[in-house]
């Protein structure tokens, strides 16, 4: 079970932990981050799953399509897009 630092978000750890999984190759880019699943693994509720996944697209390590899912993205689709960060 995920532990929680009960003084930061628990939205920003979740995104916290899946940039570190994505950065270690744990995710790669074919790998489907479903928010039900996410849901499961963290205990949390949707809301919360759903802002940590829009930092993390904000920020570059994931690209959502509509219809198709959410998926992170490559060390180099990150270095060539200047607006993404940590």
């Amino acid at each position: 079970m995920f532990r929680y630092d009960p003084r930061k978000p628990k939205w920003s750890q979740i995104a916290e932990e899946i940039r570190r999984r994505i950065d270690t190759g744990e995710y790669d880019a074919e790998t489907l981050l479903s928010e039900v699943a996410m849901e499961e693994e963290f205990q949390v509720s949707r809301p919360t799953v759903r802002k940590a996944m829009k930092v993390l697209r904000d920020q570059g390590w994931v690209v959502t399509s509509q219809g198709i899912g959410s998926f992170p993205t490559t060390a180099e689709e990150r270095a060539a897009n200047p607006s993404a960060s940590q």
